[in-house]
């Protein structure tokens, strides 16, 4: 498999976001629990040409794919009764930038936000605002109406007498808390107008209905003073709850700040990206350093990098070296060294050395404004488990206020008093809270994504977010996933009396020459030990075998085992630790002089320092994972061994690896974690995709989820904070659904029959504005999981106990694949020499599929030949060129 390197390739994140059908992305006002949101969806998706909306009640946000102008996007959300704004061009969802359309239909166009609060920060501050007034009013109306009428707490002079005086300030301060508190009356009216009735409408219903019955009640004691009837009035004065009226509303608004301080946190990841990037820039003009705002920086300008400055956009190093902090993108604590050539992103942090870099990547096109981007995408989209609320929510309030009008008409009947009865009735409107339903899902995959950004793990959609949890099996492609993906030596045995340094300093002198991908590991094993070499002479390359050359006289000679014991006599340790090696899966190249063989030095892909770890950890959880590879079957399963997978599929052609996930789904789940072109299409085919963020573009763009890091550890992690996020929401919707099918039957008075119990309207009300915040403050649970730590792993209830592999190796067994009616793909093979490890077999595969009658090309050089899929007839002149040009040799066909 080819290999890109971080530095060949593009940054993840933009290249990850560039193959997706880019949404729109628009923020909502008026809205107030699910069934505003359900309202929204439903007007939005109504609209030709939309294929998908998705409303985040949690942001305010609404993302909108399809054919369709902003414009009209935001009349038919107008028309629903609520406002709309399209978001900045970046997608962000910070509600910055510029605004299209207007939240009250008024004006429409361009206008420009700089410099407002974010939404959250406004909404907030306004609700402390109306808390605080309506709190310090509401405890003046609670000391008159229940201190001095229910204990006898002392009152003005002219007050102590005066029922109608003390009716007078009751109303008095109860308008002025429906006053203050108006938003609820012009939101729920609103929203029964147009038959969509909201959580606003039953707050307002049930305040409302109190405030109009205390009035009609003030006005009948009114008369009854009129005509002498003083006791009969004093006893009135116990009918009167305005104090209800109003703490309802009181209540309801201290719910609704906490709720808001909640969201706010919810959303601290995504507050916390978009505050990384710097504000200035010191570029280089004229030999001169001057300092501009980062807005000013384009591409191909040349900017200046002091210890400590935070790295303005994206960019590649052109002078000095550096230890570059990238915590703040990949959550890797270790500072990355890097020099000219190299890339450096946005907001990471220039820890040592003085650099200058030329701008790549500005302003949206950065690797920072990629990752906001993904979160804020992933937090507009909707989880399929929370379908069920969606649902719910649709109808929920409608249902309320039926069982409210039920519940007041069977009291009535029942013989109650009318005050009595519409106390229930009340009780039942107040209680009820399709908010705690709204807010379960979409909370909890807010926090996730953010923990998951913090930690290097990108989720792009909800439902990604969702669906690694419930993984069964986990398919590993092998180079670069499980191993480095670039060969290093492993082993180094000399001959007795030969010191390991004079060895590799031969070695060194003998490779210094060939370009072929084991030299160059031995060259760089060398050069980090800082081992000097001699120069050579008459340096050859032998075709097939090995390579020589002549120092101070002295013939040098290396190469495979079969070559060197083809020249020289070999001791029979060495060589009984050769074939050792290679059934390990590593290739053992021999150095001898002037006849005498020094020892050997094995080379390999090694496997990744964390990748055993990686497996043992998914083990744990229940998961079973499989190696795929194209190498041959003892290489293959030399690797499986060491990295301690289940199953090892070998032999397997580019174009398989999407046949064996397609089988493997059929038995469980499947993740299929890569990092290379050749992974696209299983990582696009497996129910979850999980792409290396150091791997190609187009393996990034085909997957769901994108380590930043690198590093396999963070698969498990993925999956543990998927799980988390899971039981978050599932504990959310049992709160929610449990709430309000205990908490209505109280409202209505059913347990009074049996138990005695019964529930005012003003606890009802403190009810509902808890439940909220109960379900916010569950889901900020998420930020103190521990994603790395496998301490509370344990296999989940959807675990696959065995797992049928006989299909699938079948599958790839290598024999005539019909293509269409009446042909048949012909396989061919081919003998080749020269061919001494797996990365030989990558350039003898790159070079042979090149061809224009070679489909598919499976090289093995432990066979010493390419089996080969034909799409037409052999030229051999073009196939020995092509053979001798990658520097091996063409023996024969067949």
């Amino acid at each position: 498999m080819e290999k890109l390197s971080y530095t060949d390739s593009h940054d993840p994140i933009t290249f990850l976001t560039n193959g997706l059908k880019l949404m729109k992305q628009y923020y909502v006002t008026g809205m107030s629990c699910a069934a505003c949101s359900a309202r929204v969806e439903k007007a939005v998706s109504g609209i030709p040409g939309v294929t998908s909306v998705s409303v985040n009640l949690l942001t305010n946000a609404m993302a909108v794919r399809g054919d369709v102008s902003p414009e009209t996007v935001i009349r038919a959300v107008e028309d629903a009764g609520y406002g709309a704004s399209l978001k900045d061009p970046s997608g962000t969802g910070d509600g910055f930038g510029s605004k299209t359309g207007s939240s009250n239909g008024k004006t429409t166009g361009t206008e420009p936000l700089n410099g407002r609060k974010p939404p959250e920060v406004s909404e907030t501050r306004q609700l402390v605002r109306r808390l605080v007034s309506s709190s310090l009013l509401t405890l003046v109306l609670m000391y008159f109406s229940m201190g001095h009428c229910m204990w006898g707490w002392p009152v003005p002079v002219f007050l102590r007498n005066n029922i109608m005086g003390q009716g007078l300030l009751q109303l008095l301060l109860s308008s002025l808390i429906l006053l203050i508190n108006r938003r609820f009356f012009i939101s729920g009216f609103k929203a029964l107008r147009h038959l969509a009735p909201n959580m606003d409408t039953l707050v307002s219903l049930g305040s409302m209905t109190s405030y109009l019955w205390s009035i009609f009640m003030l006005f009948r004691m009114s008369l009854l003073i009129s005509t002498g009837a003083n006791a009969d009035a004093a006893a009135s004065m116990d009918l009167l709850y305005f104090e209800s009226a109003s703490m309802i509303l009181t209540l309801i608004t201290v719910g609704k700040t906490l709720e808001s301080y909640s969201k706010g946190k919810t959303t601290d990841a995504l507050k916390g990206l978009m505050e990384l990037s710097p504000q200035t820039a010191r570029l280089v003009r004229d030999g001169a350093e001057v300092t501009v705002p980062v807005e000013e920086v384009k591409i191909g300008d040349v900017f200046a990098l002091r210890p400590g400055d935070s790295i303005p956009v994206d960019g590649v190093i052109l002078e000095g070296s550096s230890a570059i902090d990238e915590s703040a993108l990949t959550g890797e604590s270790i500072p990355a060294d890097k020099g000219p050539g190299d890339k450096v992103f946005t907001a990471t942090l220039n820890r040592s050395g003085y650099l200058r870099a030329r701008a790549e990547k500005v302003g949206q096109d950065t690797t920072l404004a990629g990752i906001i981007r993904l979160v804020s995408d992933a937090s507009a989209t909707k989880a399929p488990i929370g379908k069920i609320a969606d649902k719910v929510s649709g109808i929920f309030v409608p249902v309320v206020i039926s069982i409210a009008l039920i519940t007041f008409l069977v009291w009535l009947l029942t013989g109650a008093p009318l005050y009595y009865a519409l106390e229930r009735g009340i009780s039942v409107l107040v209680i009820s809270c399709p908010c705690a339903l709204g807010l379960a899902t979409p909370v909890a995959i807010m926090v996730g994504s953010g923990k998951g950004a913090r930690s290097g793990i990108l989720f792009k959609t909800a439902a990604a977010q969702e669906e690694t949890g419930r993984i069964q099996i986990v398919a590993l492609d092998k180079t670069g996933t499980i191993t480095e993906g670039s060969p290093a030596v492993t082993d180094i045995l000399c001959a007795r009396d030969i010191p390991a340094q004079a060895l590799v300093s031969t070695a060194m002198a003998l490779e210094q020459h060939s370009e072929h991908p084991l030299a160059r590991a031995i060259m760089t094993y060398g050069a980090e030990r800082q081992i000097s070499y001699p120069e050579v002479e008459n340096f050859r390359a032998i075709t097939g075998s090995g390579l020589s050359a002549i120092l101070n006289g002295i013939t040098l000679t290396g190469g495979s085992l079969r070559f060197i014991r083809s020249l020289f006599p070999v001791d029979a340790e060495l060589e009984q630790a050769a074939e050792d090696l290679s059934d390990r899966g590593k290739t053992p190249l021999l150095f001898a002089a002037e006849g005498k063989v020094l020892g050997l030095i094995a080379v390999a892909d090694p496997i990744k320092a964390e990748s055993p770890e990686a497996i043992r950890q998914l083990k744990a959880m229940g998961i079973r994972v499989i190696m795929l590879t194209g190498d041959n079957e003892k290489t293959a399963g030399a690797i499986g061994v060491q990295a301690g997978v289940d199953e090892v599929v070998s032999d397997v052609l580019p174009g398989e690896k999407e046949a064996v996930i397609c089988l493997l789904k059929q038995q469980g789940k499947v993740a299929m974690v890569g990092d290379g072109i050749n992974d696209a299409p299983a990582l696009t085919a497996a129910d979850m995709g999980i792409a290396i963020g150091a791997g190609t573009d187009i393996a990034i763009d085909a997957a769901q989820v994108v380590l930043m890091k690198s590093r396999l550890t963070d698969v498990p992690a993925a999956i543990r904070l998927s799980r988390r996020t899971l039981k978050i929401i599932r504990e959310n919707l049992f709160w929610a659904f449990f709430y309000n099918v205990i908490g209505i039957p109280l409202a209505a008075g059913c347990f009074i029959p049996l138990f005695g119990w019964e529930l005012a309207p003003m606890f009802g009300a403190a009810a509902m504005s808890l439940s909220s915040f109960c379900v916010v403050s569950n889901a900020l649970r998420l930020n103190v999981v521990k994603v790395t730590d496998p301490g509370r792993d344990r296999p989940g209830k959807n675990a696959l106990k065995t797992l049928d592999m006989t299909s699938i190796r079948a599958r790839i067994a290598p024999e005539p694949v019909p293509v269409a009616p009446g042909s048949l793909r012909v396989k061919a093979t081919f003998r080749i020499e020269g061919m001494m490890c797996p990365h030989c077999e990558d350039r003898v595969k790159k070079a042979l599929e090149a061809l224009p009658f070679i489909e598919e090309a499976l090289p093995s050089y432990e066979k010493g030949c390419a089996v080969c899929t034909l799409a037409g007839t052999v030229d051999e002149a073009m196939l020995q060129s092509a053979i001798t040009e990658a520097g091996y040799e063409y023996i024969s066909r067949g």
